[in-house]
């Protein structure tokens, strides 16, 4: 069965491999360590770290900033199709010096570009940008929008945008003229309604609620009317929260529709047509509890495979989908609906046709 990974973790090595991508004076900023990165406010407490135990570089580094250690452990070892990288690595966590955040963001397409898409067809890449300067985010989607494997814009979720809001209209006009998926992943700086609470592992359950936020705001805020041609993917937050929020965002909308005359359909016909959700994290879900969810949420074109690979809750695809589903929605999953979010087709059959590209 062929294979579309949507959530797949690329890096650097340090912030040094950006330098060659920097203007000044950015770069002396970060050859004399003037700034260090986005600080992590807690601890890992997974054998692994952040990453599966099993990761690590050819310099013992647990980064996955190596091609070859990805392809070994993931691009051959599950035959995958394709692979969306989406980094790891957000500018708009950058909370004041736009103009750095921008050139962050324009320096890491240009290393991904080079370092990891140049290197294998099989990756799809990720436009990260500085959402927190709209115009500069859509002069960079502009920019790199027209590279072939770049399918889609990332706007990490932090705790103080909702991308509903009309000042960031440029990035989605941007996305939608170049036919780009626009996806939504979470950072280090997501929260729930309360913060992060006490330990990490409130902290991850709470993580769907920042996407639930989002799919309101965006909805409720007129993007998905205003951009008829976009279409966007929920990466890394659940799924099994949708079918409360189908029902709860129609009858909200059934009842208060006036306050928001330019929301012309069901909020729950939006997200059918043009919001897709990554599987991993996967719930614990028996054949039959996984059957009725895609029942409860209406259709079963909603859900593309990921494996958030090199993260510890790493999702096998041998293992996340239970393999007593029926065939043709386990190739939907899989397969089928990945490539129709991103519009690609099955490479060739015979792998020796493959571009093979230089490490």
């Amino acid at each position: 069965m062929l294979l579309l990974d949507a959530d797949v973790h690329e890096s650097i090595s340090s912030l040094k491999d950006l330098i060659p991508y920097l203007p000044p004076p950015y770069r002396d900023w970060i050859a004399n360590g003037a700034w260090r990165g986005f600080s992590q406010p807690f601890a890992y407490t997974s054998p692994g770290m952040g990453n599966r135990a099993d990761v690590r570089n050819s310099d013992g580094s647990a980064s996955v900033s190596d091609y070859p250690l990805m392809r070994r452990q993931l691009l051959d070892a599950y035959d995958e199709t394709y692979a969306v990288l989406t980094g790891y690595f957000y500018p708009t966590m950058l909370k004041l010096q736009f103009a750095f955040g921008s050139a962050l963001a324009s320096a890491y397409n240009d290393y991904v570009c080079e370092q990891w898409l140049s290197k294998d067809e099989r990756f799809l890449g990720s436009i990260q940008v500085n959402a927190r300067d709209p115009e500069n985010a859509a002069r960079e989607i502009n920019r790199m929008g027209v590279h072939p494997q770049m399918k889609q814009v990332m706007l990490p979720v932090v705790d103080d945008i909702a991308y509903g809001h009309p000042m960031y209209r440029p990035i989605f006009a941007a996305a939608a003229r170049h036919n780009l998926v626009v996806a939504f992943h979470h950072t280090i700086m997501a929260t729930g309604p309360y913060g992060m609470g006490l330990h990490y592992i409130e902290r991850h359950t709470l993580l769907p609620t920042s996407m639930m936020a989002q799919a309101i705001s965006l909805i409720l805020n007129g993007v998905f009317d205003e951009f008829q041609s976009l279409h966007f993917i929920i990466l890394e937050g659940g799924f099994s929260w949708l079918p409360h929020l189908l029902w709860r965002m129609d009858r909200e909308y059934r009842q208060g529709r006036v306050e928001v005359p330019w929301v012309k359909r069901l909020p729950s016909q939006h997200i059918r047509e043009r919001l897709r959700f990554s599987t991993q994290p996967t719930e614990d879900m028996t054949t039959s509890e996984w059957t009725k969810m895609i029942d409860l949420m209406g259709s079963d074109e909603l859900l593309v495979f990921s494996t958030d690979y090199p993260h510890f809750d790493f999702d096998d695809p041998h293992a996340a989908i239970p393999r007593g589903l029926p065939e043709s929605l386990r190739e939907k999953i899989f397969w089928t609906n990945g490539a129709a979010l991103y519009g690609v087709s099955a490479p060739p059959a015979n792998p020796a046709l493959r571009t093979e590209m230089t490490v």
